[in-house]
């Protein structure tokens, strides 16, 4: 089936068409690029919300109930969710299908696992494509990304969604401290999960505080808030949902077009690092000393940077010609 019947199939809401699509787009960079030129005009719509955090914080658990929470509203909802790539096939680690049992098959819910493939801000290229698609469709209110949790290289998320949620579970204490250089700031809404612990309002009111005094406190207008969860127990997702409303409604309000410039830039960015590195590596690849500099490396005759530097000079005299 050729690119654009799919992209046809995809306007008309069909699935099978979506998900092919999103294949195609981790697999096939050339034509990643014909299919974002067809779709992106038809981009914009659906709400983007990030969630990040450090792993173990229950993450997945919480998508799980917010998409749960929205279907009940009527909405349908598309979820990315960012594995670690396998250092062997370069696929995820883990499946939609462990993670998120509870929700899978349940009409208006999308759930599609990715691979990060390397990228050091735990989301590939392809994710940022595969948002774009579902959005395109027209079919959902809302995409939910669920990134790997890799610590303050996440604040990537911040280029990609319109609403980002931190999560942490009780007791971090000091890590809090450590994150504020980086991910901290990046929360529109932080969400302790897991709040049926003892430790829980603790974490809450550290939190707080640091948003009135760290100066965190306020985002282009946006006052961030904190909410309190448990995925086991079921609570506070509805406050959570309320929150994210509010900060979708917050953003509809305000004069954005600086916002909307700022996220082009980025996406821009981001592409342009892509593009680069495929043509350095297929270039590199082409070289004719590349076989030789890689026996040299096993050899431990030259180190991998000058061998970089080898191909880097190689190809700089090229493009002068």
């Amino acid at each position: 089936m050729d690119v654009q019947t799919l992209i046809d199939g995809l306007f008309k809401g069909d699935i099978i068409s979506t998900t092919r699509l999103i294949s195609i787009i981790e697999n096939d960079f050339l034509k990643a690029e014909e299919i974002s030129r067809r779709i992106y005009p038809h981009t914009g719509n659906a709400h983007v919300l990030g969630i990040t955090g450090p792993p173990g914080v229950g993450k997945s658990s919480l998508v799980n109930k917010l998409a749960l929470e929205w279907n009940k509203k009527g909405k349908n909802i598309g979820i990315i969710a960012v594995d670690p790539s396998s250092p062997y096939s370069g696929g995820a680690l883990l499946g939609d299908r462990i993670r998120m049992r509870e929700i899978t098959g349940i009409k208006g819910i999308f759930i599609r696992s990715m691979a990060t493939r390397g990228s050091l801000g735990g989301l590939a290229r392809a994710t940022r494509d595969a948002i774009n698609i579902l959005d395109a469709s027209g079919v959902y209110d809302a995409v939910i990304v669920e990134t790997v949790g890799a610590g303050q290289s996440e604040v990537q998320i911040m280029s990609i969604a319109k609403t980002v949620i931190l999560v942490l579970s009780p007791g971090l204490g000091d890590e809090i401290q450590a994150m504020k250089a980086g991910t901290m700031e990046i929360a529109d809404i932080f969400v302790v999960n897991k709040s049926d612990k003892p430790e829980a309002l603790e974490t809450v009111n550290d939190l707080e505080r640091m948003l009135d005094y760290e100066g965190l406190n306020e985002k282009a207008g946006w006052q961030p808030v904190v909410v309190s969860t448990s995925s086991t127990m079921n609570t506070g997702i509805d406050e959570l949902v309320t929150k994210i409303e509010e900060h979708q409604a917050f953003l509809a309000g305000m004069t954005s077009e600086k916002l909307h410039e700022k996220r082009a830039a980025m996406e821009l960015i981001d592409t342009l690092i892509t593009k680069i590195e495929n043509e350095a590596i297929k270039k590199a690849k082409e070289s004719p000393v590349y076989n030789e500099l890689v026996k040299k490396i096993v050899e431990k005759k030259i180190d991998p940077y000058q061998a970089a530097d080898i191909i880097l000079k190689e190809y700089m005299q090229l493009s002068r010609q």
